[in-house]
């Protein structure tokens, strides 16, 4: 079953099961039913961590909201003043950084115990914080019996699109340098939000998917860990950032914008074959180390180039040495973790 569809089925079973012991629990509690499907809506997310992490927030949010009350009570009858008040100060206790997503409960719950509640605020907050804590428990039953899935595969799956986002990205500049001059494509020389968007979201995946092992006893029969995935996606970033430096460079070579550039027309077939070998290897990962070693020979066939045109008077080089930088980088990053602790990068 899909993730989705899985947590929507596990929140019906939740909210059945509190609704149904709601009228069961004792005393003043059993007059306030309603609340405990929604604590046990409250309590369910994709993974268990994180459903324990905001069930803790969402009951410390409604304790201190009925606490507020109870000062307010205390100190002064319910009225407009005294509600103003109350619900200001849970927006202020709500909006710290520890409360979290129980943050929002603090107000919500004052205000229901002072309007609610009224002269019976004692019961009413009684019943309000047992039945909540009822759907609570009832809610991680469920999330705990019924397991949610590891997101491991997903993550996977996100980085080895991510992988080929960049190889495309690279590809199509290669293609473009070679084709009529100026390219008649520009779509690449814009794609730099779009790979940083991706490059963010590649990141959620992986740690949602981290964040899926936690108290997960699926992952009891899954030995595997995250920290390969993580060091492909710090490499990645690494990568994201040196082809978006090269393609401001190429943008500006071909476009001068937003710099103005200058590229030898005699360095475009090298440069376009080097973009295309090191698109090869980014496709292939660190698990080809053959290819990243012809994507280095690539590159050092720019470096060469560049020579000759130095003999040949060329007027400046200096944007196309950065170009090869960004690769020579890129291709650092590539290499598996030992390696690029190893090797220093030769500008």
């Amino acid at each position: 079953m899909r993730p989705r569809a899985l947590q929507v089925v596990k929140i019906t079973i939740a909210v059945a099961i509190a609704w149904s012991f709601a009228p069961l629990m004792p005393g003043t509690a059993k007059d306030f039913p309603y609340y405990a499907p929604l604590g046990a809506l409250l309590s369910m997310h994709p993974t268990l961590a994180r459903s324990m992490h905001s069930s803790v927030q969402t009951l410390a949010g409604v304790l201190i909201g009925i606490g507020l009350a109870g000062i307010v009570l205390i100190v002064s009858e319910p009225n407009v003043w005294t509600l103003s008040l109350a619900v200001g100060l849970g927006t202020l206790i709500g909006g710290m950084k520890w409360m979290g997503v129980g943050g929002e409960h603090v107000p919500i719950t004052a205000l229901f115990v002072l309007i609610i509640g009224g002269p019976d605020a004692d019961g009413y907050s009684i019943g309000y914080a047992t039945q909540i804590c009822l759907g609570i428990v009832v809610g991680l039953a469920v999330n705990l019996l019924i397991l949610p899935p590891l997101a491991i595969g997903p993550a996977r799956e996100r980085l080895s699109g991510f992988r080929r986002t960049l190889a495309m990205h690279l590809t199509e500049i290669g293609e473009a340098l070679v084709e009529s001059w100026p390219p008649a494509r520009d779509t690449w020389a814009m794609q730099g939000e779009t790979l940083d968007s991706a490059a963010r979201q590649v990141r959620t995946a992986v740690q949602t998917a981290d964040e899926s092992r936690k108290g997960n006893p699926r992952a009891w029969f899954d030995r595997g860990n995250l920290d390969a995935d993580y060091d492909a996606l710090v490499a990645l970033e690494n990568v994201t950032f040196h082809i978006r430096n090269l393609t401001e460079v190429l943008a500006g070579m071909v476009w001068g914008k937003p710099i103005a550039l200058e590229l030898p027309s005699e360095l475009r077939p090298v440069l376009s074959e080097a973009l295309h070998t090191v698109a090869a290897a980014i496709s292939a990962g660190d698990d080809d180390i053959e290819l990243l070693d012809r994507a280095g020979l690539a590159v050092e066939a720019i470096l060469r180039e560049m020579q000759q045109e130095i003999g040949a008077g060329a007027a400046t080089l200096s944007p196309t040495a950065a170009i090869v930088i960004d690769l020579k980088r890129i291709l650092v990053a590539l290499r598996p973790k030992t390696d690029r602790e190893a090797a220093p990068v030769v500008g």
